[in-house]
């Protein structure tokens, strides 16, 4: 189990560091050659040569794209300086730069919002994997019955409909007309935890209706291809409890599946929710990267799309090391 945690963690950072790599050239290289200066992002279009090219000396965008590479990797793992004469600022790390739209570091201002999206993503991932994961056990169970088909056109509806319209149709119900929900903004958990709670609720059952459906039919379809197995019969003819043949047998067996999209689903969710904190005006990293496109601030884009990346990095390393736990053959191949 050592040899393949250490597998697995050295393919981790082998990805991270080819995610960077791909990253940085997205951000710097491909703008750069194609004249797109990002000095004039930097400080603006209407100001004097000498301010431009003292910009381009401290952030090194005169540097070659590989000395440039290197530098952002150091301040990733080491922090970095960025000097012009006399002028000289510290990023410590993890540095990933300066902000073109505030000129304030980069990592501080995406760790406050951080809290706003894993608090989003986590509590929502709660709700919509036990929920789809009953929903589709239920089904499976009672299959062709009215709450199967009931539950398979409510999966249907939270898979066709979108973030942005399912979030205004239940602010509209539950906050404005109801009554029973308020639109307030985020308030941390560690202020205020029954205000964290309220306020969350509403973004974390719009969420987990979108991604509970892909687990409930999910759900059923490997339910209903294991209780078939032989396995599952000879289970029921030894006269185990029903109870222990649905949760030891039947649905272990079909978490391989479940567990690899929950890993992608969760990864990707914890890099920003984009829509869904546009629609409740959660300021998360969502939210953050959506304001950076619009200004062109390149580093803020660069920081959020490496986060996003590392979740999913991690969640594939937790999803492998699931596997190998939940299915010994996992290890040994």
């Amino acid at each position: 189990m050592l040899a393949y945690i250490v597998r697995r963690l050295f393919n981790a950072i082998l990805t991270l560091l080819v995610v960077t790599a791909v990253t940085f050239a997205i951000f710097f290289a491909i703008p750069k050659a194609t004249g797109s200066d990002p000095a004039l992002l930097y400080i603006g279009k209407q100001s004097d040569p000498a301010a431009i090219e003292g910009i381009r000396t401290k952030m090194g965008f005169d540097d070659p794209i590989v000395v440039q590479y290197g530098k952002f990797l150091k301040g990733i793992v080491a922090g970095r300086d960025y000097a012009n004469g006399a002028d000289v600022n510290h990023c410590p790390a993890p540095c990933l730069g300066y902000s073109f739209s505030t000129d304030q570091e980069v990592t501080p201002l995406l760790m406050e919002d951080l809290p706003v999206t894993l608090s989003l993503a986590l509590g929502a991932a709660v709700l919509w994997l036990l929920l789809g994961i009953a929903a589709g056990v239920i089904s499976a169970l009672r299959r062709g019955s009215f709450v199967d088909r009931a539950a398979m056109t409510t999966a249907l509806a939270g898979v066709s409909l979108p973030v942005y319209f399912t979030g205004l149709l239940a602010s509209a119900i539950f906050v404005y007309w109801l009554e029973w929900l308020p639109q307030g903004q985020y308030v941390p958990f560690t202020e205020n935890p029954a205000e964290w709670f309220t306020n969350l609720l509403l973004p974390w059952i719009t969420l987990a209706f979108l991604f509970a459906a892909t687990y409930a039919r999910l759900t059923r379809a490997n339910m209903l291809e294991t209780l078939g197995e032989d396995y599952v019969r000879t289970a029921r003819a030894k006269g185990l409890k029903e109870r222990t043949v649905i949760g030891k047998h039947a649905l272990r067996s079909g978490l391989t599946p479940i567990v690899t999209v929950f890993g992608l689903d969760l990864g990707a969710l914890l890099g920003g929710a984009v829509l869904t904190e546009t629609v409740f005006n959660l300021r998360g990293l969502g939210y953050q990267a959506l304001t950076a496109i619009r200004q062109n601030d390149l580093p803020i884009i660069l920081g959020v799309t490496l986060i996003a990346a590392a979740f999913i990095v991690l969640a594939n390393l937790v999803v492998d090391l699931v596997y190998g736990y939940i299915d010994p053959r996992v290890r040994l191949a």
